[in-house]
Formats: structure tokens, sequence, C-alpha cells
């Protein structure tokens, strides 16, 4: 792994890149990074995520304990630990608020699946956890189904959409793939009809996505439990 310093720089650079794509407005938004068996590097709270310094970053451990940093850790901490205790092989986590995806979350309204190739094979099915008060226990518990079920972007109901990868760029690439997909879906439902892929297409991305090595709960499902979001679809194309 990267040097701690480096690590710092490139939280950072994602933050930038939150604020930039309007992804973290104000102080919005947290992310970290694990960086040992029991330390974690993440922004810190009240700071906004387009002006972080790596000096601002706080380490913390595994409970969620401020181990070293000059600003106060993120309140929301305990949802990115939920992941990292979950998930041993994940290394970096990031929460945001993509406009167009906390919509859906808002809204209440599931994302259909079979529509999008690149969205079948990086994101999969994202699931929507039900809604907690921020920075509470009860937040990280919510995600904990849907991590068990492969899910490596869940959208929180009522707040916004939380992305976790091997690597920080592939996390906060979830989340950009996820907006622009929300994005795209509302555009196509002012359009007209919204068609999906044909369900043998929609095996063929499985495997695909089998081959490379990305998890997706549809592996061992039946071919009729690829698609989901039917509501969604449903208001879109009526008659």
């Amino acid at each position: 792994m990267e040097n701690e310093l480096e690590l710092k720089k490139q939280i950072c650079d994602i933050g930038r890149r939150l604020y930039l794509q309007g992804f973290a407005a104000a102080n919005d938004g947290n992310i970290s990074i694990r960086i040992g068996p029991d330390r974690f590097l993440c922004t810190p709270t009240l700071v906004s995520k387009g002006f972080l310094n790596p000096d601002d970053i706080a380490v913390v451990d595994g409970r969620g304990k401020q181990l070293s940093g000059p600003k106060p850790r993120t309140s929301e901490i305990l949802l990115h630990l939920e992941i990292y205790h979950e998930l041993p092989h994940i290394n970096s986590v990031v929460h945001a608020h993509p406009p167009h995806a906390t919509a859906f979350a808002v809204a209440g309204v599931d994302l259909p699946t079979c529509i999008l190739p690149e969205v079948e094979i990086f994101l999969g099915p994202v699931p929507t956890a039900r809604y907690e008060t921020p920075g509470a226990k009860g937040l990280a518990e919510t995600i904990l189904p849907h991590l068990r079920n492969k899910a490596n972007t869940i959208m929180l109901a009522n707040h916004g959409a939380v992305a976790c990868d091997v690597s920080l760029e592939q996390a906060y690439f979830h989340l950009e793939t996820l907006d622009m997909y929300c994005k795209i879906l509302l555009l196509a439902k002012q359009v007209g009809r919204i068609q999906q892929i044909p369900p043998a297409k929609v095996d063929e991305l499985l495997e695909l996505k089998k081959r490379l090595g990305i998890g997706d709960p549809r592996h061992d499902a039946p071919s009729s439990a690829t698609r989901s979001g039917e509501e969604f679809l449903r208001g879109v194309n009526a008659p």
C-alpha cells in the first residue's frame, strides 16, 4: 500500500472531484481508506470536500476512535467501518449525495436493471437501504444485508449513496456511474419508452462480469430474477 501522505493526497483529490461534480455541496460527503488491520484514514467533519488539505485527514481505529488529526473525524465513520468489517477485501469507501441518484432515494423508487451494459457490469443491482439518522449506529446497520448480497453501491433512503471498492478511485467511479445512470433514466423518461436489454443478452453480460471476478447476486439466480425496478419502468412505459 502507498505511504500515508500519498493516500491523504488521494482523498483530497477525490474530495475535489466530488465537490466539482456537485456530489457534495457545502460540507457534505465523507471519504475513507483502510491503511492497516485496525487503522483508517477519513475526512474530517464540517470541512468542504473541495478544499481539503492532507493535514486535515484524520486517522481512526476500527471502533471509530480518533487517533490523530487536527479536526474531528467525520460523524459518519461508523457507516464506513461497517463496510470494512463486513468486507475485508475492501480498502476504500466514498459517501456523497449525487443529485440524480439521491432523487431516486428520496422518491423511494428502486433503480431498474438491464438497461445499460456498463451499469450491469460495474454496479449491478443497486439496492436502497432504509432510512436512519446520519451518523447513528443504526444507519451503518441498514446496509449490512446489501453488503452480504454483493452490492458495491447502495442508495441510502432520503440521504444519498455510498460506494466501496479495493481502490479509492474505483469507489468514486461507482458514484459517477450511478449518477450518470440515474440522469439517463430521468432523461429517457422524458423522451418516451425505456427499452431493457433482452434476457439472453443480460446473461452474456453476467457471464462477462463473472469472468472479470465482479460479484453479483444474480450469478446464482434464475434468468427470471435478473430484472428489477419494474415500478419505475411501468410508470414510464404505460400505454
